[in-house]
């Protein structure tokens, strides 16, 4: 099993409860809060080990905060190097209302990050050993350039390593200027590279194989909501479907579907089988309610049911 760095330059901790009715100017009676550490990479990194595989999550933390972040990632059992900020870290808010089964999420801004903080995480990376996969997944803390995602490349095309990028707008760019292996852009964010608001199935393949044609990746994958994700390489285009379950929250879906692309690419699968089991362990997140994750046992069900029940044609 390969060995995976996960990198979340503004994690949270998500505040997860549920009230009977979301009505405004009244006291509300919330249900006890569920905190979990949250981020991008963080979760990701919590997928992979609650799937069996091998990933630490390296992460800027701040504050009162922050100690509660590292401990309840500790409370996990995953390994993880927190790089310290002055700044306090964030946390978030999800509410679902029972009555209607809708759920809101409101994101805090993160703590703002210093130059020295950010350069002292890039040292942190460069010093990693023993690391085959680097995963920089989230969103940027206020004060952290774009282009850092331009540095993760450059430190893994050194180190010979797969870097692997879950972001957006301007450093998702950053990113594919210097190069990586694989992205996993939804199709709002890939749409963009065309400079249109939404693509069509015929459209995604032609952009996403404009991107890899400019040697920029060799594999994306885009995520398609429900309706599961499409694969594209230089040789491979293959939509994905997500099969059909009761979701209760999708809140995570996004993060352990790249958890488990990632984890089954370190086990040594194939990118179509590990693209389908990305959708599977995505669809498997959506099973549970706040931000919990993926649970390996649906995950593995739904895998088979992907492989077993849904036929697909590969086009050239």
């Amino acid at each position: 099993m390969s060995r995976i760095i996960t990198i979340t330059l503004n994690p949270a901790i998500d505040k997860s409860t549920t009230v009977p009715i979301l009505v405004p100017e009244r006291k509300l009676q919330c249900s006890n809060p569920v905190f979990e550490p949250g981020g991008g990479g963080v979760n990701v990194a919590r997928a992979i080990i609650q799937l069996g595989g091998d990933a630490q999550a390296i992460y800027l933390a701040g504050g009162h905060s922050g100690k509660f972040f590292d401990a309840l990632l500790n409370a996990e059992g995953v390994p993880t190097l927190s790089v310290p900020i002055a700044g306090r870290t964030r946390e978030n808010l999800i509410v679902s209302d029972i009555s209607n089964n809708a759920q809101y999420r409101l994101d805090m801004p993160g703590p703002t990050v210093d130059t020295y903080e950010w350069q002292h995480l890039l040292e942190v990376i460069r010093e990693m050993e023993e690391v085959d996969y680097i995963v920089a997944s989230g969103s940027l803390a206020p004060g952290i350039p774009p282009d850092i995602f331009a540095s993760f490349s450059a430190i893994a095309t050194l180190k010979g390593l797969r870097f692997v990028v879950d972001t957006s707008r301007e450093a998702l760019k950053q990113a594919l200027q210097e190069g990586a292996y694989l992205v996993k852009p939804n199709m709002r964010e890939l749409a963009g590279f065309a400079g249109k608001d939404t693509l069509n199935n015929e459209e995604i393949v032609a952009v996403a194989r404009q991107i890899i044609s400019k040697k920029r990746c060799e594999v994306i994958v885009v995520s398609m909501g429900a309706t599961g994700a499409m694969l594209i390489t230089d040789s491979i285009s293959l939509k994905i479907p997500a099969p059909r379950v009761p979701k209760v929250s999708t809140v995570g879906a996004g993060d352990s579907m790249l958890a488990g692309i990632v984890y089954a690419l370190s086990a040594g699968r194939e990118i179509v089988e590990a693209a389908q089991f990305g959708v599977a362990c995505g669809t498997a997140a959506t099973l549970n309610p706040g931000t919990a994750l993926c649970k390996k046992e649906d995950a593995q069900r739904l895998f088979e049911e992907i492989r077993k029940t849904q036929s697909y044609t590969v086009s050239h």
